[in-house]
């Protein structure tokens, strides 16, 4: 029997704030389409108090970013982006372009081309996002993107040096200090000083989201984004502290991101609220990760690993985290989620900042039919035709011809029709 020992709100309670979220996003769209840079310049002056004379980081700014750095938060970049490109690269290998005669004479195939311009947005308004970096402009660049731009809004009243470095040593083409709405749009709709790209990717919050929401088939987008959303799967081989933690972690996000512990062990569920008391007295972010557990945050207990799967599956959680005798057990059955963690010796903070997956992934049940950012994201997969023979024209045109008609499509029939009579011999 599965048991809800703690519920959190429906998101149904967040439609007010996003009929409001929508309206001032539609119109700071609307203002910068029609008036360009200095909309733009307006909202950054507005929203992020920030008004330099350019937006874009000259090699010499760029430079003087990565001078305020130690040494070691360098080499902790290094290595972050070192795990995230060998990875993004093993998938890319993984892509092959493919061509095939599947009748004599016809050939098919498929190129797979990655987009010319991609524009990546990294959060850097309440906390400095730099694993943002990674994820969006070093994966961009893995799959062979020509021109990459990067925005970022200003983090204490200047550009963020450590966002800066890691766009920077990601291979960032151009570098934006800009942030919010104005960022996502300038990189989509283009201005005078900003030259538009073909799709926008990462995080933000949810006026970014909106926006990206707004702008898709204008743009590609990567993912629409909500709250960040986490789920701990567990038995008694860990104990409520550990749960604890790893709920919190992404529960810090923001005041309304969902956090759920799905355990079949009573002595965790019983433990796990005092548990959260506790961690929470350690954490800085206590008064947003606390207002989160409040809010968002459930307990449901159940009887076996079948139940525990049944309610992972319902919720569909950005992040799973499994924590079971058998964690294997759960990735051989599960198929709705973003991305799993397997094991108590991983956790979604190594998978956000450095072991070398990405973290963008979807939210709100967007695991039922998409994956996270990957490669795959920045290439095009275009299919190509060729036939060799007459003979080869000659079989599928009539097939075709037949087929046209059927449809009553003439103009379609008559395209298979000349060549049949052209290249058909005689009998």
């Amino acid at each position: 029997m599965i048991q809800y020992l703690k519920r959190g709100k429906p998101a149904a309670a967040k439609a007010d704030i996003n009929a409001q979220v929508r309206a001032t996003v539609e119109g700071i769209l609307a203002d910068i389409e029609t008036r360009g840079d200095a909309a733009v310049r307006d909202y950054s002056a507005k929203f992020d108090k920030w008004s330099p004379e350019s937006f874009r980081l000259s090699q010499a700014e760029i430079d003087a970013c990565i001078a305020q750095l130690s040494e070691k938060t360098l080499a902790d970049i290094r290595f972050a982006q070192t795990q995230i490109r060998r990875f993004a690269t093993i998938q890319r290998e993984s892509m092959k372009d493919v061509e095939v005669e599947t009748l004599p004479g016809v050939i098919l195939g498929h190129r797979n081309i990655p987009m010319n311009s991609v524009g990546c947005y990294i959060p850097g308004g309440k906390y400095p996002l730099i694993a943002s970096a990674h994820m969006s402009v070093l994966t961009a660049k893995v799959a062979g993107v020509k021109r990459v731009i990067a925005c970022a809004p200003p983090f204490d009243g200047k550009p963020c040096p450590e966002i800066v470095a890691a766009m920077h040593l990601a291979g960032a083409d151009e570098i934006y200090c800009l942030g919010g709405v104005q960022a996502v749009a300038a990189m989509a709709i283009g201005t005078d000083s900003i030259a538009g790209v073909d799709m926008i990717v990462g995080p933000g919050n949810a006026y970014v989201a909106e926006a990206k929401r707004q702008l898709f088939g204008r743009v590609g987008i990567d993912l629409f984004a909500g709250p960040t959303e986490t789920m701990v799967i567990c038995d008694d081989t860990v104990d409520a502290e550990l749960v604890a933690v790893d709920l919190l972690g992404q529960a810090e996000h923001g005041p309304t991101s969902p956090a759920y512990c799905i355990t079949t062990s009573a002595k965790i569920a019983a433990e796990l609220p005092a548990a959260i008391e506790q961690v929470l007295a350690r954490l800085d972010t206590a008064p947003v990760a606390s207002v989160s557990w409040r809010d968002y945050g459930e307990i449901i207990l159940c009887d076996s690993d079948e139940e525990a799967l049944q309610e992972a599956e319902r919720l569909c959680s950005e992040h799973v985290q499994v924590m079971t005798r058998d964690p294997d057990w759960y990735l051989q059955r599960m198929t709705r989620y973003g991305a799993l963690f397997l094991g108590h010796r991983t956790n979604v903070s190594y998978g956000d900042k450095v072991i070398g997956t990405n973290h963008t992934l979807p939210t709100q049940g967007a695991g039922r039919y998409t994956g996270g950012l990957w490669v795959g994201k920045f290439i095009k997969t275009h299919t190509y035709q060729r036939v060799l023979t007459d003979e080869a024209s000659v079989l599928v045109g009539e097939y075709c011809s037949r087929l046209c008609g059927y449809e009553h499509m003439s103009g379609h029939k008559e395209q298979a029709d000349i060549r049949v009579r052209r290249f058909k011999q005689p009998a």
